[in-house]
């Protein structure tokens, strides 16, 4: 089974922290639904524009996942409407990444997720079918906890 064509269904939901705690990450329609549409219009462009390989760290999660790697309460994540990227490929880099889809693409939410001031560690992006919001934020952390603000 296929989410879009480069992304595979074991590839959107495979966690390593899934397996180890034996924890269900299975989406439901709706949640499914929203990946595809992420893949058709987020990371198909995206792989598209490059022609590269593009690594995926995190895609869908499901509740119970998401507090186990302490992730955020409201993450998009466990509605299928976020996706985190990495180069660990090698084809190009993570600011490369953003500024694409910063500057190309629709989205609800780009993070440039930590890293340094030339390029994120990973890239977050969300999609939501209903209302994309175009907010666009650098995550850093800060005595321990981790902090947004909006990325110029």
């Amino acid at each position: 089974m296929r989410i879009s064509t480069h992304i595979s269904y074991e590839e959107a939901t495979r966690s390593a922290t899934a397996i180890r705690k034996g924890i269900d990450n299975t989406p439901n329609n709706e949640q499914l639904a929203n990946m595809t549409l992420l893949a058709f219009r987020v990371f198909e462009p995206l792989r598209a524009h490059y022609g590269v390989p593009i690594y995926i760290t995190s895609f869908f999660r499901s509740t119970e996942l998401n507090k186990a790697v302490n992730g955020s309460s409201s993450s998009q994540h466990c509605k299928g409407q976020a996706i985190d990227l990495d180069d660990t490929l090698g084809g190009l880099t993570n600011r490369m990444m953003f500024e694409y889809i910063k500057d190309n693409l629709e989205f609800d939410q780009l993070i440039w997720e930590f890293g340094d001031m030339h390029n994120p560690a990973w890239v977050h992006v969300s999609y939501d079918g209903e209302h994309n919001r175009g907010i666009v934020l650098r995550a850093e952390r800060k005595n321990g906890k981790t902090k947004y603000t909006r990325h110029e």
